[in-house]
């Protein structure tokens, strides 16, 4: 019942913001807002069921081995842990695959919410709806195996490190002013992978879902050497709904209510970082 109570509140604290205009994340539908999060009577696609979507493929760490429905990596873990708050059973939830461009895009969608790591921005908000936001991608350090930071744990064992970032980037800050050093500056992250390649570099900073990527795909013998301290600025991820959708506030107040138990930050910690080789660095 606790549980049940506070998705309950959550989204009438949400269908309050969005009648008065001050809701960041929800649809500015009247109906979305009135809709009961009970259930029996949340406004699902197929009775009774929950549909969910991601990305065709879905990659580690966010999905294990393309399959969602085993809740196993990042966004397989989140959507079930929603699933379980909004009243569903594992057997009760079924997923298909969108494309990244089809979802954000105006229109009738196939799913009661998608998450293949939507960035909240506000140019999607005119097209789409969006939870509060269940993920904010921290600053790591992409190199390679050999390099000479490979295994350092802390941001004071950095400081002799010859590190880059693409201009006008919060890679760029974090370089100066969380770890304190002079940063190499690219005009862009391919120029900076190239000179990581080149190892005209030690590290090249980006947010944490990028690092993924150059340490598995582009370079070559690539590792993450950690990712920053969060200082709560990084892009925010929402899980998708379509716009108007009477299911807006109750999937906020089921994020809102994983949040505030610790469920999601103990996801985050197991498929995110350690098991995920992006440990936290050390101040």
């Amino acid at each position: 019942m606790q549980k049940r109570f506070g998705i309950i509140t959550a989204a009438v604290i949400a269908a309050a913001l969005t009648l008065t205009g001050c809701g960041p994340f929800g649809s500015d539908s009247s109906d979305s807002a009135s809709a009961s999060c009970e259930i029996g009577e949340l406004a699902t696609i197929t009775e009774g069921k929950l549909t969910i979507a991601t990305g065709e493929p879905a990659y580690y760490p966010w999905v294990l081995d393309d399959k969602p429905e085993s809740g196993e990596g990042f966004e397989g873990a989140v959507a079930y842990a929603v699933a379980k708050q909004l009243g569903f059973d594992a057997a009760d939830v079924t997923w298909v695959r969108t494309t990244f461009d089809s979802a954000v895009t105006p229109g009738e969608k196939k799913f009661d919410f998608n998450l293949q790591q939507f960035s909240i921005t506000d140019d999607r908000k005119k097209a789409v709806d969006f939870s509060s936001p269940y993920y904010t991608a921290p600053q790591a350090i992409v190199s390679f195996k050999g390099s000479k930071i490979e295994g350092k744990t802390s941001l004071a064992e950095l400081k002799t490190a010859k590190l880059g970032a693409a201009v006008g980037t919060t890679s760029l800050d974090a370089i100066e002013n969380q770890i304190g050093t002079k940063p190499q500056v690219f005009n862009d992250n391919a120029a900076g992978v190239s000179a990581l390649k080149n190892k005209q570099i030690d590290g090249l900073v980006v947010d944490l879902p990028t690092a993924f990527y150059l340490s598995g795909v582009e370079v070559p013998n690539g590792l993450i050497v950690g990712q920053l301290p969060s200082n709560g600025e990084g892009d925010q991820f929402g899980l998708l709904l379509s716009k108007g959708s009477k299911l807006t506030s109750c999937v906020t107040g089921a994020v809102d209510a994983i949040t505030a138990d610790g469920t999601l930050a103990a996801i985050t910690d197991k498929w995110l970082a350690t098991d995920a080789g992006a440990p936290v660095l050390k101040p």
